[in-house]
Formats: C-alpha cells, sequence, structure tokens
C-alpha cells in the first residue's frame, strides 16, 4: 500500500466523517441509537448486547459501566438493522434489506475499481493522539474490555476491532478483524487463524526471527471494522477499499513505534509486537457459530508497548455467538452481494438471488435461487458457490432452489428441499476440502489437519421435468394483492 503524506498547513488534523462519534451522531438522528447506563462489565453489560440483537434492536452505547469512571464507554449493535448498516456504507437509509443487497451488487465493483484511487493520507495528527501511555503506563485493563460470555477464557478488548498489519516484503497493509483477550495489564492474545491476511504477515516476520509489529484499533468507524472482516484480495488494502466507499482517503497517523497507519480518529490503539516463540493459550471465546472455540491452541501474545487513546474512549464491541448476533446481518448482506458478483463473474447465468443465512453466520449455509436454463444448471451453481472465495472458508450447506423460491426466507427454501429434492440423486458431498479448527464439529473429527466436506443440496424441479412438475397450491400474486386489499382490516399490511 502506497500512502501520501500530507502536512498540518495542506490538510485537516481531524478526520471529519471518519470516526465512531461522528456515526454515532448519524445513527443517534435516525431514532436507532439507546444509551445505557450503570451496565456490569462481567456478563451483564454482554449479555444485554446478545438479548438485542436476537431481537433487531437499537445500537446501544454503554455508559457509567460499573467500575468505570463516566465517559469510558462500549458501543454494541452498530451494524444491526437497513438503516444502520446502510449509514455505514454511506448508502440511503430507507432502503429495505433486498434493495440493500442490490445497491451492494451495484457498488462493490465500482468501490473495487476505484480503490487504488484512494491510498490512505497521513496526517501530523488526529483525535487519537490526544492521549499516549508508555511505560509503566500501558495498562489495558484501565478500559472497560467487558466478559462478553459466561465460557469466556478472559476479557475480550478487541472483537470489533481493526488489526493492522504489513507484509514485509511487498508493504503491503492488511487491516483485519482478530479477537484480543487480555491476559494481563500489558499483553493480550492475537487469534489469527491459518490463512488469514494476518497470519500470513506475522509467518514471514517469525521465519525472519523478527518480532511482528502491530497495530490494533479498538473503536472506530463501523466502516472499518465492515471491511476488516472481509475478504479482499490479496494485495489491497482495506484502508483503500473504505476510501472508495468515502469518496474520500482514509485518514490515517503513522504509529511511533511500528510506523504502521493507525485511524488518526479512532478512539484506543494498542501498539506493540508480537514475538517470535512468545505464545500462549487463547480463549475459550463464543465464536460466530454459536459455540466455545477450543482453548487448548496457543495463540501469539501481542506484547502492547503504548497505548493512544481519545478522551472519553469508546471500545466499539461486536460480539459473535449463537446467530443472530451482534454483526451476523450485516456480514450476510455483504456476502449475499459478494456471492451474486462472484457467481455471475465466474460465467453463471440464471442468478435470480443469493442469500448468506444469519443461521450459519453469513459461512455456513448459502442459498441461491436461479432461473434454470439446461440440464445440470443448479448443480453447476451450487458447486460452484461452494468453491468460491466467498464461500468456501466455513462453508458447510450450499441449497439451489427454483426462482419462484425466496431465497432468505428459510421456510420457503426448506419446502422446496423437502418436496423437491431427491437425497440419494440431488444431494452431492465434496469431501476432504479445507477445514479450520474453530469450527465446532471439527471436535469430531480424528484428525490433526482440520478437513471438512460440503453439501450441495439441488432442490430445483428436474430440468426435464419441470414442466410435468405439478403446479403449486397457492393464491397466485395477483389474488393475493386483491384480497389483501380489500380485506387489509382482516389481514393486515404485509410486512
Amino acid at each position: 500500500m502506497q500512502g501520501r503524506t500530507v502536512s498540518k498547513k495542506d490538510a485537516p488534523t481531524r478526520a471529519p466523517a471518519q470516526d465512531l462519534r461522528d456515526w454515532l451522531d448519524r445513527v443517534e438522528a435516525l431514532g436507532e441509537l439507546k444509551h445505557v447506563r450503570n451496565a456490569h462489565w462481567n456478563l451483564e453489560l454482554g449479555c444485554i448486547s446478545e438479548i438485542n440483537s436476537r431481537q433487531r434492536g437499537p445500537c446501544l452505547l454503554f455508559d457509567d459501566i460499573v467500575d468505570y469512571p463516566s465517559g469510558f464507554r462500549v458501543v454494541t449493535g452498530t451494524t444491526g438493522t437497513p438503516a444502520r448498516l446502510a449509514a455505514t456504507l454511506r448508502l440511503p437509509t430507507n432502503l429495505s434489506t433486498p434493495e440493500l443487497v442490490g445497491m451492494l451488487r451495484k457498488k462493490s465493483p465500482e468501490w473495487s475499481a476505484r480503490a487504488n484511487d484512494f491510498p490512505p493520507q497521513y496526517v501530523d495528527s488526529g483525535p487519537i493522539l490526544e492521549n499516549i501511555k508508555t511505560g509503566n503506563q500501558v495498562n489495558l485493563l484501565e478500559f472497560p474490555a467487558p466478559m462478553w460470555n459466561e465460557g469466556d477464557g478472559g476479557r475480550y478488548m478487541g472483537t470489533g476491532d481493526a488489526v493492522i498489519t504489513q507484509d514485509p516484503e511487498s508493504g503491503w497493509v492488511n487491516v483485519g478483524t482478530y479477537r484480543l483477550m487480555v491476559h494481563d495489564q500489558r499483553t493480550t492474545g492475537l487469534y489469527l487463524a491459518p490463512n488469514h491476511h494476518g497470519r500470513l504477515h506475522m509467518e514471514k516476520y517469525w521465519q525472519a526471527g523478527k518480532p511482528f509489529p502491530v497495530v490494533a484499533s479498538v473503536g472506530h468507524d463501523p466502516l472499518l471494522f465492515l471491511y476488516a472482516g472481509v475478504e479482499l484480495p490479496v494485495g489491497m488494502s482495506e484502508y483503500n477499499y473504505i476510501g472508495a466507499v468515502m469518496g474520500e482517503p482514509a485518514k490515517v497517523v503513522r504509529g511511533e513505534l511500528t510506523g504502521l497507519p493507525m485511524p488518526a480518529g479512532s478512539e484506543i490503539v494498542l501498539e506493540g509486537f508480537c514475538r517470535p516463540g512468545n505464545i500462549k493459550r487463547d480463549g475459550p471465546f463464543g465464536e460466530f457459530l454459536g459455540y466455545y472455540s477450543a482453548n487448548d491452541v496457543p495463540q501469539p501474545v501481542f506484547e502492547v508497548e503504548r497505548i493512544y487513546h481519545r478522551n472519553n474512549p469508546i471500545i466499539l464491541g461486536s460480539p459473535p455467538g449463537r446467530p443472530p448476533h451482534d454483526y451476523a446481518y450485516s456480514k450476510t448482506v455483504i456476502r449475499s452481494a459478494l456471492l451474486h458478483d462472484a457467481l455471475e463473474k465466474a460465467g453463471m447465468t440464471g442468478i435470480v438471488s443469493c442469500w448468506a443465512d444469519e443461521v450459519g453466520g453469513g459461512r455456513a449455509l448459502l442459498v441461491i435461487s436461479v432461473r434454470q436454463q439446461y440440464q445440470g444448471h443448479g448443480r453447476q451453481v451450487g458447486l460452484m458457490a461452494s468453491q468460491c472465495p466467498v464461500g468456501y472458508w466455513m462453508g458447510r450447506y450450499v441449497i439451489v432452489v427454483d426462482d419462484d423460491i425466496d431465497p432468505s426466507n428459510l421456510t420457503d427454501v426448506m419446502w422446496a428441499v423437502s418436496t423437491r429434492c431427491e437425497p440419494a440423486r440431488d444431494i452431492q458431498i465434496l469431501e476432504r476440502l479445507f477445514g479450520t479448527k474453530i469450527d465446532a464439529i471439527n471436535t469430531t473429527m480424528d484428525q490433526d489437519v482440520p478437513y471438512l466436506s460440503r453439501a450441495v443440496i439441488d432442490a430445483c424441479r428436474t430440468y426435464e421435468y419441470r414442466d410435468a412438475f405439478p403446479p403449486v397450491a397457492e393464491a397466485s400474486p395477483e389474488l393475493q394483492r386483491q384480497i389483501r386489499e380489500k380485506w387489509k382490516d382482516l389481514l393486515g399490511t404485509k410486512k
């Protein structure tokens, strides 16, 4: 990633419309923010957030947290509704979920094409430099990092975080979301899953016997968190991508120890190193598929040597857990759009709509609606979806349905599976594919290297018999419209 340095006289020191506080103001104006006071950091804050997420409740801003001074805050539920997600993406906030997916399908290629035009802009100062703590001043427990779940191995400061690392060979800067469990006042765990970009960077440093430089922002514009958890092409920096989304470069400040770019408008930034061989057990942690991760896998220790923070700092919390969790909705919407685009780029025709359902954390269950055009069409689409970059990691089931089925309606989807899929013929199992040890089902596998399978379920009417297939016993859309209009007092308005 190439950036450009701007002096104080050439650019503002603040990052307008690029920080969490500006975002909170916009969301509060939409009526989607609620202030919560006097919650306890130990489990209470986490359980409130969990229940709120399942109810599609408002964004929650916690203040006066027990044991902490007023002004040291935590926010959760940032992207859990169409309006809040649209506000994050700088899109119109009156869009429905299908409209938001459609808008993302239109915008995502534009943003990708323009990303190289928006390298991050280095500024000399910013709100993140209001407080700088080094040496004995470094104390991670100064901040109200929550104990989110009863079975967690500790307090997690990083759940909605943005961990900034750099490839030592190419200079490519990556921003990823990797969990940070507080070990003590000066160290955290840093969970870097195999093949993730941050881990690839770390391995290069460690293979050379060098400490791995890390900067972790734990409070920022949710847009950065949103794309820190989406797979972008190798070599593309998330800073460039969000610059394209915003239409202006991301403002960054160089870390004093590592030189890594940290968001100028961030709330809290941790800076330090992971040194070769310094590993420690990390977890358990309530992961996004709804189960606790294993606690017997040592992870790198992030030695924090410097803390930067704003006055009255805010931690961006986004705890996963049993879906629907804090960020399940946003990942579902984004991955649904990306999956549709990926299939069309791969030459798949007849794609009507795609859905990466929340029940699978936006990954494990993919549903594609197709307008069949030739024999084997549905099966081909399903196989492609199971192997494309959007669907491969943590994938498990791909269901392909006809174009009369809404893929986001699991009742409709399972009706199609139950009535149009002949199991022995229409379910294909792909074996010995890439797996991961954070997948709970891996505990049932007798293997050191995590392989898993994928199921492709063709729940479309058989192509050569589609005209002979009995018609659906349901009132036509036009008749339903007429009846709903005439009997609206009885039936109400269609949701």
